[in-house]
């Protein structure tokens, strides 16, 4: 049994790719689930977007999602930049897991190539190590994903999946926001466990309670 579940996303939008299905379905079995953002990426936006675009679409996007208001978290640590303030963000990590004491922790693959994901997946290692963890995946940042651990998922969940992304106009662009893609990788990971939908993970530590 899960009560609280934390989803820690270097950037915004991450959370949403990596397990927003899993996360419409724990909210909607009763959950309590928090969402951590590291950054907005601000730096990354488009010419033409104001500074505050994605933090006005993660607020969007979890909403469509369930998560309360008030269990929305967002730092503002500079993209691509987060190996330089390691300790800064270990150090917000053990004051969540010291105010939150949750249940599952998700956090980005170690073997995720983006150095902010990285960051925040090894730093979360440290802070949570007794902890249950489950890395999701990101296909285009992961060289190799070990597709250790399965949430089934029913078609409504990756409905509000991808109608969450859709909230990330500012991100349109991106190949990894096709909703064919979206799809696509939902069914196949169905298939490994003959399920219509999933999401896969690689477990990292469960402790059974």
């Amino acid at each position: 049994m899960l009560d609280r579940v934390v989803v820690l996303a270097p950037h915004t939008d991450d959370g949403e790719l990596g397990c927003g299905g899993s996360i419409a379905k724990f909210i909607e079995n009763g959950y309590d689930v928090y969402y951590v953002a590291f950054s907005s990426a601000r730096q990354s936006l488009p010419d033409g977007y104001p500074d505050d675009t994605l933090v006005r679409e993660v607020k969007a996007a979890t909403k469509i999602l369930g998560i309360k208001p008030e269990n929305l978290i967002i730092y503002d640590y500079e993209v691509r930049k987060f190996s330089y303030v390691r300790q800064d963000i270990l150090e917000d990590l053990v004051k969540l897991k010291r105010e939150l004491e949750p249940d599952l922790v998700f956090i980005p693959s170690i073997n995720d190539l983006h150095q902010d994901h990285q960051t925040v997946a090894n730093e979360a290692l440290r802070a949570f190590k007794e902890m249950s963890i489950l890395s999701y995946e990101l296909p285009w940042n992961n060289i190799a994903f070990r597709t250790e651990g399965f949430i089934p998922l029913e078609k409504r969940h990756v409905d509000k999946k991808m109608q969450a992304l859709r909230e990330y106009k500012s991100q349109s662009h991106r190949a990894y926001l096709n909703e064919d893609f979206i799809y696509g990788l939902a069914k196949a990971r169905g298939v490994q466990i003959k399920k219509d939908y999933a999401e896969a993970f690689e477990v990292v530590r469960y402790v059974f309670r």
